[in-house]
């Protein structure tokens, strides 16, 4: 039996559409219904559905007013607050294009980035890195005044209209803007029973912070679609208190990357009553910190495998558990394969390329501006994902590794040639090699091995710089010098050997 299942097609998104408006929809059907509780030990800041739609809409109503036009990209640089979620959701609300960013980019990254896709405006919270060149700065106190507007009207149109732009690594090292569509959000459907076990009744926890885009989708869109309750721990909350707040506010099901979990058991476990089970995504979740959260909450944790360009197909559910070793089945209403070198599915347990249909609802638009690299990730009726997996013969999906050298940082994916890029103009480093090391058997780290000049650099200037170059979760957290890098016969840099032999003599 071939490596292919095709359960598709899934239900057509309806038309026309908006993205927020579907989102939000609620606010008509149970404006007072609970939609988002911000929590912390001493309480919560609570919205409904009907403050959440009238923020949004007032938000929407602001951004016309200041002169944008639908179509143009407005580029969000705000912090771990609700103003991110509204700013978003009320661009697209307007008809704009939202472009989120981590706050924790530096300027030259995000002039990097804003170069790419020419937004129209900024809206920017006091303290956050923003780009270089004249564009208009909205700020996050604007965006608290105009939550008052008047309402703008739902900019309804096609689902396939561009919605939003989201950045990811390339394996250029020049980080890409991935275009979605309004039915993006439609086709999240699928994991409300494919991943989630997701219903109305459900108050579903996000560990993560609001600008992370796993929160955007999984904390906030999904929960709110379904009529559900979104909850997101206030920014003062540490892991160690993440328990305690799941059972204060009768959370059902829980979601986090895999370190946010292994930390969190490094403290005692508040019983969980009204907890079902956990969710992970962002990178492989071991299979150690799985049993170790099982047995002290007495719940399973369900794992996902994604990406940007697709988010989430493969998974595992309450209703249909992944098998030892493996990261779960495609969701229902996908089309999936694994292909060999000739583009073809190949037979059952072998090793392969993930392949997603390439009519596949929430895949993406391309990469803005970059038509060459949008082409190349396809073959035929097929979407490369890049992930080398196998399938099991009753479809369960083993996840082997990339096809690539990409890193995992914390969830984030981070091109090693964008970190080296950067690591490279220190006056010390002749080149470098940025690699994802296992430190144990639960832990990875980015490191560097480096060429080092005359004037060899100590850690604590390799560490500044790093600093002042590149965001937090891309900064290299072990530096080691090294003669000369492994090379192969093309003289690219062999960061396979550099992993099989870390950590260095």
């Amino acid at each position: 039996m071939h490596a292919l299942i095709d359960s598709s097609p899934f239900d057509p998104c309806p038309a026309p559409f908006n993205l927020a408006a579907y989102v939000l929809a609620q606010a008509e059907a149970a404006p007072e219904k609970s939609a988002l509780q911000i929590v912390s030990p001493t309480g919560a800041e609570r919205w409904s559905y009907g403050a959440l739609a009238r923020a949004v809409r007032g938000i929407g109503s602001g951004f016309l007013d200041a002169g944008l036009k639908p179509g143009e990209r407005v580029l969000l640089r705000l912090g771990n607050t609700v103003d991110f979620p509204l700013a978003f959701l009320g661009a697209i609300a307007a008809g704009l294009v939202p472009v989120p960013t981590s706050s924790q980019l530096t300027a030259d990254e995000i002039t990097a980035m804003a170069a790419q896709i020419t937004p129209a405006a900024v809206v920017a919270a006091e303290g956050i890195a923003l780009p270089g060149g004249d564009r208009p700065v909205i700020t996050s106190e604007a965006l608290r005044r105009w939550r008052d507007n008047p309402p703008c009207d739902w900019a309804m149109g096609s689902p396939d209209r561009l919605a939003y732009l989201i950045f990811t690594s390339g394996t250029s090292g020049n980080p890409r803007a991935v275009m979605h569509a309004h039915r993006a959000v439609w086709a999240r459907r699928m994991m409300w029973q494919g991943w989630y076990g997701l219903t109305s009744r459900d108050r579903l926890m996000h560990a993560g912070a609001f600008n992370w885009t796993y929160t955007l989708g999984t904390g906030l869109m999904d929960p709110w679609a379904s009529g559900g309750t979104a909850l997101i721990p206030d920014s003062s909350v540490t892991p160690a208190q993440l328990a305690l707040l799941l059972k204060r506010f009768d959370v059902t099901i829980f979601a986090a990357a895999p370190g946010v979990y292994r930390q969190m058991l490094r403290a005692p476990m508040a019983p969980m009553p009204h907890l079902r089970h956990g969710l992970s995504a962002g990178e492989k979740l071991p299979d150690q910190t799985r049993e170790a959260w099982t047995q002290a909450t007495g719940t399973p944790i369900y794992e996902a495998l994604g990406m940007s360009e697709v988010s989430t197909y493969i998974s595992a559910s309450p209703t249909h558990p992944a098998p030892a070793g493996t990261s779960g089945y495609p969701q229902r209403g996908r089309k999936v394969a694994v292909l060999g070198e000739d583009g073809q599915p190949v037979p059952r347990g072998e090793a392969g390329v993930m392949a997603v249909g390439r009519d596949d609802p929430g895949l993406f638009l391309g990469y803005w501006g970059q038509e060459d690299e949008t082409a190349a990730k396809f073959r035929g009726e097929w979407f490369l994902t890049g992930d080398t997996v196998s399938m099991d013969e009753d479809g369960a999906i083993r996840y082997l590794g990339r096809d690539d050298d990409m890193m995992n940082a914390g969830g984030f994916r981070v091109s090693p040639l964008e970190v080296e890029k950067a690591m490279n103009a220190h006056p010390g480093i002749v080149e470098s090699a940025a690699i994802e090391a296992r430190v144990s058997e639960t832990t990875t780290i980015l490191a560097l091995y480096y060429v080092p000049g005359a004037d060899a650099p100590d850690d604590a200037s390799l560490i500044a710089h790093a600093e002042a170059h590149l965001a937090r979760y891309k900064q290299p957290r072990r530096f080691i010098a090294i003669d000369a890098l492994p090379k192969g016969a093309n003289n690219k840099i062999n960061r396979r050997a550099l992993r099989q032999g870390y950590p260095a003599p």
